[in-house]
């Protein structure tokens, strides 16, 4: 008994320590930089240049923002451009109207009543206001330096059409298949574009890009004109001198919004005639979503994207729903990272109504506006990866992420990290091609977090160490020393 009491208690001893070595290695692991998941960024790799993310406020949306009281309309309007308190957007989508009216959500024309023909003198109305979006876009231009305006048509005034309705379908008369009796339109809805424009550019906002279509490939009860490939670029060949002749030669044509990312790549082959007349392809996700480029060397936005029938869901992540932020964060990475996207853009940004067709729900009573997470995902892209950031090459990252980064014209890098899985942990950043940190923030967006500021800790060898919960996303700002 004497000996086995020694040998038996330096047993018991040595599986006390390894125990407690083993118990204490997954913390070690999480808390020390050097053995956490790592995130190289290789600036030698590029890939496409952003223009922004946005929205729009279309169809009388403008109105209802414009119906709040003042300090409502300021948080609103803090909401979709403030680079601090909001999304940060960086592109406005304006609708161009068509209808004779504004009953309804009718989009009104500036010339809603036939002048007489198509070489009759043009007989355009202006009220100043556009359904408020000249209040939106004022405001966007003026107030928070938004440079970028999209001005979209759903369709041409229904005397310019085939069915003589801006309803229901109908083609731009004048273009391939598309004869009317009352004669070839293409130049005067040509004419009738660059007027909307001027109409902007005399209050002071520059119209950057314009559309003359929206889902050519639906018909629909509201403004909505079919065309193909081939009716697309007819128009185009009428539209780009007639643009450049009214010194608007820096405007961009955009072309053709098609319903989804694959029906717009359908179109492409028939827009080859019109290629150096072609400023922006442009796509909706709606039939199907960004998986791969469109074949072109353009750039291409993807203009429109919602969840139109889902019921009002603010929570990041909950069941993997249709509305939930952290879904909308994976759709714009798939959008950019796997579909070499230029822009992004969600269908409205403020509206009323109980489903999620929008990123900010005015209330019932018009007293008060909620924001989804769907909009704070939106900022953890746009607040952090402004117009002519470069897309780089990432390697590494933790289990379940998905991963990407841009390098800024300010010559920061902003690396994104989506953390679709439960995991949690450090994750470190570097960056590589002899980029020196001199200082990072980290910004999260998860159930209990708007884009808030987080602590980001720069290493000795430059690597950044952040915090990464799981169901969240995390943009890390690294700023070149110097």
């Amino acid at each position: 008994m004497g000996l086995s009491t020694p040998i038996s208690l330096t047993m018991t001893l040595r599986a006390f320590l390894l125990a407690g070595l083993t118990a204490t290695a997954p913390a070690r692991s999480t808390l020390d930089p050097r053995q956490a998941s790592t995130i190289t960024v290789d600036l030698t790799k590029t890939y496409q240049t952003i223009d922004g993310f946005g929205m729009s406020e279309t169809f009388q949306r403008a109105n209802q923002m414009h119906a709040l009281s003042e300090s409502l309309q300021r948080y609103v309007l803090d909401l979709l451009f403030n680079r601090t308190s909001g999304a940060g957007f960086s592109i406005l989508r304006n609708g161009i109207g068509s209808s004779p009216d504004s009953s309804s959500d009718h989009m009104v024309s500036i010339q809603p009543k036939n002048p007489g023909g198509p070489t009759a003198a043009p007989k355009y109305i202006w009220d100043g206001n556009d359904n408020s979006q000249v209040w939106v876009s004022t405001e966007a231009v003026k107030t928070y330096g938004v440079k970028t305006i999209y001005a979209n048509a759903w369709s041409a005034p229904g005397y310019m059409k085939t069915n003589n309705n801006d309803a229901n379908g109908g083609s731009l008369c004048g273009v391939t298949g598309a004869s009317c009796s009352s004669g070839d339109w293409k130049q005067a809805y040509a004419n009738y574009l660059v007027q909307y424009i001027t109409y902007y550019k005399e209050i002071g906002v520059d119209v950057t890009h314009l559309g003359f279509l929206n889902e050519p490939d639906l018909t629909t009860s509201y403004a909505s004109m079919r065309s193909n490939g081939q009716q697309a670029a007819d128009f185009i060949k009428v539209l780009r001198p007639t643009l450049d002749k009214a010194n608007y030669t820096n405007v961009k044509v955009t072309c053709c919004d098609a319903e989804g990312w694959s029906s717009q790549a359908g179109m492409m082959g028939s827009l080859n005639s019109v290629d150096s007349s072609l400023g922006v392809v442009t796509a909706h996700s709606y039939t199907s979503q960004p998986s791969s480029p469109i074949n072109t060397k353009k750039p291409v936005w993807q203009t429109e994207n919602a969840d139109l029938q889902g019921p009002w869901a603010t929570a990041f992540y909950s069941n993997n729903g249709a509305g939930e932020g952290l879904n909308w964060a994976t759709k714009i990475y798939d959008a950019l990272v796997r579909a070499n996207a230029s822009a992004y853009l969600y269908w409205v940004g403020v509206q009323g109504g109980a489903t999620n067709s929008k990123l900010v729900r005015i209330s019932d009573d018009k007293k008060q506006v909620i924001p989804s997470k769907r909009l704070w995902a939106f900022a953890n892209w746009s607040r952090h990866v402004r117009p002519g950031a470069v897309r780089v090459g990432t390697s590494g990252g933790p289990s379940g992420a998905r991963v990407s980064a841009f390098r800024n014209v300010d010559g920061g890098v902003a690396v994104q990290i989506i953390q679709t899985g439960s995991g949690a942990g450090s994750v470190g950043v570097k960056v590589g091609g002899g980029f020196t940190t001199g200082a990072a923030t980290a910004w999260l967006t998860d159930n209990t977090h708007d884009c808030d500021k987080q602590t980001a800790t720069v290493g000795s060898d430059g690597t950044v160490s952040v915090q990464v919960p799981g169901r969240s996303m995390v943009s890390v700002v690294l700023e070149p020393s110097g």
